[in-house]
């Protein structure tokens, strides 16, 4: 029995060469095959009909010849990445829940990790897109103790900047910044108070890029009667009109002109001003705004040195500027601060820079890396449970003569895969959850879309992920031999190997060391928010004196207290919650040399500071210029202050500010209160008569009527004696809970990050148990034939994973301890850990545990044993 020869002729002469001889093999094999099944007379003509259906052009399109030739017989990279990641997307579709559950986790993970690197890149990059970062600095002074230690001091005299400018040829530009916020800005017929601003001087926005987008584009704050200001402040105060040449008018009577509007600033920048204003401006203010004194600190200077000068020396060089113009050898030297370092190195311990933010950027940098890092270990325990639903496969593949190179590249595509589909949905998580972040971190972050250079980093991050995730299962299920395979000698244990219980161990203690993290920062903050204050700021507010208030500060006291609305009111250089101004070189009977130059905290008052902050008096009296006019030239002194200068009978004494060449005699003792931070000690306070300058009102208001009440009326009384302003006030209260703005933000920060550690965990948790109760089915069945009981065969089945969760536990406890006590070393005024936080966070990671286990683990328990043995 032969083939019809035509046929055979006619394929040999119209199919392509490279396919003839699999055409005619294919066609001689089936005409055989039903020759013996029907006969050799149908065969030949099905021979012809078949012959019919290779008459189309995928067979007879002819090979091409030279040097592009591609034999179609052997795949290419091209062909081989294909199939590689169809495979792995017919991989996802087949197990949907584990895709699932990996997708989740990594989408989390890279999610998190994501969130917390938009916000490290925003804080690494403070103030470095000015052009000239490289050589600007900030001066500051280094006030130098007899014991050897020295105090940093962010702050200069005004005189200063003027000199390091006329006295220096190293010097390009000096700038120096006094931020105001007190105006009462007009234009039109529209109002704002309590904008922020700068008093500048002209050269500042030579040194700092800032730039403008209307206006003179070199120097517009030349003139006294000239501003600058934001986009923002230009649409609120002048809608869509050009703002150019507009006059904005300042309090009462101070007219400007604005010649210039600056883009508005980006949220990486120290500086939070919406205008700039000249600094003769300043100087036309008069007296409390100008001061020409060197052994005065509080003016912001920076410099911008001239290109290849060395920074170091010329700091040194610059180090007795003030001895030599104060003409005194026991103040304070100077130093120069880097840009570079402004933002994330502000702490000093003995005047050198030993950190600060940059604290926190390395933590939380360590936090997205092991967020990442337990969602790619998620990854790596699915893939490698599942290794005896892969094991045939390989198997099969591994006979066909594929390679291990062949079969990492596969799992590898499969890995890459999952990781972009995670990334997308990463994307999607952050998206929706940057506006709540945002509000929880204080700026306004972005994914820069536009920008190219985020896309390569994008796909280099779904890259690294996917690499990291999939390297472990790669290796491990392409070293599977296939006489193992067959043979079933590969099979495991439920747990499956040591490295999978290794990787969920290191899951669960990076989740549990940040909620042991959390619960102490919480402690922490909670102890310093319950600290004794020393003084009582309920029913307390604050005015700061703007327009007419302090020229009418006598009938508006005597009218609040007349009409019931406060109990008392006093005056004061700052809020009591604020630090004061601090002051040196102060002189006492029978003081010590090492005491004279220690830092203390100067406040003042008029009268009734005692009463209106209820202030604890423990000798003496209160200060009150008006039944005491000598009170002008007396004191009151803290606890501490007391300590230091070693006083048994304080009342009486005198103590002198030679500088100032100012005599005090000290009238009372007041319990110590909480100055500045509530974290540190408190430290000496001096509270003077009425002191160089006053700059707001405390007033105590009546609790035995309603608060409302009490507002609406002192706001009446505020419009008719200050009609000009509207009337701002601030609570005392909330001033105070402020302060614990940056570690309340450390501890929801660290609280969400353990969540998404502690929800990643328990996702891979949860696909492992899936995987161990599946493969122990026909065990549980035996089992509970046997007469197990439901509660013993849940204990059986959990109590693997939950040793895991306990060895985990056990591992987190002297890292958290040893970190976390590193990290209350900062605060003076601080917590002991407690062993009970550890208990309760062992407690709670034990219990997720067991409830993400039990899910899969009662199920397989209550399940009728026939349906598992039915196959045997």
């Amino acid at each position: 029995m032969t083939p019809p020869r035509f046929p055979d002729r006619l394929l040999n002469w119209l199919v392509a060469p490279h396919l003839r001889e699999e055409v005619l093999g294919d066609m001689h094999e089936r005409f055989f095959r039903q020759g013996e099944q029907v006969g050799e007379a149908r065969a030949r003509r099905r021979y012809w009909r078949d012959m019919l259906a290779y008459l189309r052009p995928a067979f007879i399109r002819r090979k091409p010849s030279g040097p592009a030739y591609r034999d179609y017989s052997q795949p290419t990279h091209t062909d081989m990445l294909q199939n590689h990641f169809k495979i792995a997307f017919r991989n996802l579709i087949g197990g949907k829940i584990y895709s699932a559950l990996n997708i989740a986790g990594l989408a989390l993970g890279m999610a998190g990790a994501v969130l917390i690197l938009l916000w490290l890149q925003n804080e690494v990059s403070f103030d470095r897109f000015h052009a000239h970062q490289d050589r600007l600095f900030q001066v500051y002074g280094l006030a130098h103790n007899p014991n050897g230690a020295s105090v940093a001091i962010p702050v200069t005299s005004q005189p200063l900047g003027p000199a390091l400018q006329k006295d220096y040829p190293e010097v390009e530009a000096v700038a120096r910044v006094k931020d105001v916020d007190r105006f009462l800005m007009t234009a039109q017929d529209k109002s704002f108070t309590g904008i922020s601003g700068a008093f500048v001087d002209p050269a500042f926005l030579k040194m700092f890029s800032f730039p403008l987008v209307a206006g003179v584009n070199q120097e517009p704050l030349t003139a006294a009667s000239s501003i600058v200001i934001t986009e923002k402040l230009a649409t609120k105060l002048f809608g869509e009109e050009d703002p150019l040449g507009k006059v904005i008018r300042l309090d009462a009577s101070g007219h400007v002109t604005v010649t210039g509007v600056l883009k508005d600033l980006p949220p990486n920048t120290r500086f939070t001003f919406e205008y700039l204003l000249p600094w003769d401006h300043l100087k036309n203010l008069g007296a409390g705004w100008s001061n020409d004194e060197w052994l005065s600190n509080n003016t912001p200077t920076f410099v911008l040195i001239r290109p290849n000068v060395d920074d170091a020396l010329f700091s040194e060089k610059i180090r007795d500027l003030t001895r030599r113009y104060a003409g005194r050898n026991d103040v304070w030297t100077h130093f120069l601060f880097p840009l570079h370092q402004w933002h994330l190195y502000a702490e000093f311990e003995n005047g050198k820079p030993v950190g600060g933010r940059i604290e926190t950027v390395r933590v939380f940098g360590l936090i997205a890396a092991f967020i990442l890092l337990i969602a790619c270990i998620n990854f790596m325990n699915l893939s490698t449970a599942r290794s005896e639903k892969r094991a045939k496969e390989i198997g099969i593949r591994k006979v066909a003569g594929a390679g291990r190179g062949l079969l990492i590249g596969q799992f590898m595509a499969e890995a890459l895969l999952t990781a972009s589909l995670a990334g997308g949905l990463a994307l999607l998580i952050v998206q929706l959850a940057l506006p709540s972040f945002n509000r929880l971190i204080g700026t306004q972050l972005a994914i820069p879309y536009g920008i190219f250079s985020f896309w390569l980093c994008a796909l280099g991050f779904i890259g690294i992920t996917g690499l990291l995730a999939g390297s472990y299962p790669a290796f491990y299920l392409s070293s599977f031999q296939a006489t193992g395979i067959f043979t079933k000698q590969f099979r495991k244990t439920p747990m499956g190997l040591s490295p999978r219980k290794a990787l969920v161990v290191l899951q669960f203690t990076f989740a549990i060391v940040l909620v042991i993290a959390t619960m102490i920062v919480r402690d922490q903050v909670v102890y310093a928010q319950e600290r004794d204050k020393g003084y009582t700021n309920t029913q307390l507010i604050r005015v700061d004196f703007i327009g007419d208030i302090e020229k009418n500060y006598e009938t508006i006291k005597q009218a609040l207290i007349a009409s019931g609305t406060a109990t008392s009111v006093t005056k004061t250089m700052s809020s009591i919650t604020d630090e004061g101004a601090r002051t040196w070189g102060l002189r006492w009977t029978g003081e010590a040399p090492k005491d004279t130059n220690t830092a203390l905290t100067l406040f003042s008052t008029d009268a009734d500071l005692v009463k209106t902050a209820g202030l604890k008096l423990l000798a003496g009296r209160d200060i009150d210029i008006y039944r005491y006019p000598a009170d002008s030239f007396s004191v009151l002194l803290n606890e501490t202050a007391v300590k230091l200068m070693g006083f048994q009978n304080p009342i009486g004494q005198l103590i002198t500010q030679p500088h100032a060449n100012r005599t005090w005699r000290v009238v009372g003792v007041v319990k110590d209160y909480v100055v500045g931070s509530p974290y540190d000690n408190i430290p000496p306070v001096v509270i003077e008569g009425p002191g160089a300058w006053f700059n707001t009102l405390h007033i105590k208001l009546n609790p035995a009527q309603a608060m409302a009440d009490n507002l609406d009326k002192t706001e009446e009384l505020f419009r008719k004696y200050n009609p000009a302003y509207p009337f701002d006030y601030r609570f005392v209260d909330q001033e105070y809970a402020q302060k614990f703005d940056s570690e309340q933000r450390t501890k929801t920060l660290a609280g969400l990050f353990a969540a998404f550690a502690v929800v990643i965990s328990c996702l891979g948790l949860f696909g492992l148990t899936s995987f161990a109760v599946e493969q122990a089915r026909k065990e549980i069945g035996i089992r509970k034939v046997l007469g197990a009981t439901v509660g013993q065969l849940i204990t059986y089945l959990s109590k693997d994973f939950l040793k895991l969760v306990l060895i985990a536990f056990l591992i987190a406890i002297p890292i958290t301890w040893h970190s976390m006590n590193q990290w209350l070393q900062a605060f003076t005024y601080r917590i002991g850990i407690s062993w009970w936080v550890f208990v309760l966070a062992g407690g709670l990671a034990l219990f997720i545990a067991l409830l993400t286990v039990s899910f899969h683990t009662i199920r397989a328990a209550l399940m009728n044993p026939v349906k598992s043995l039915r196959s045997e």
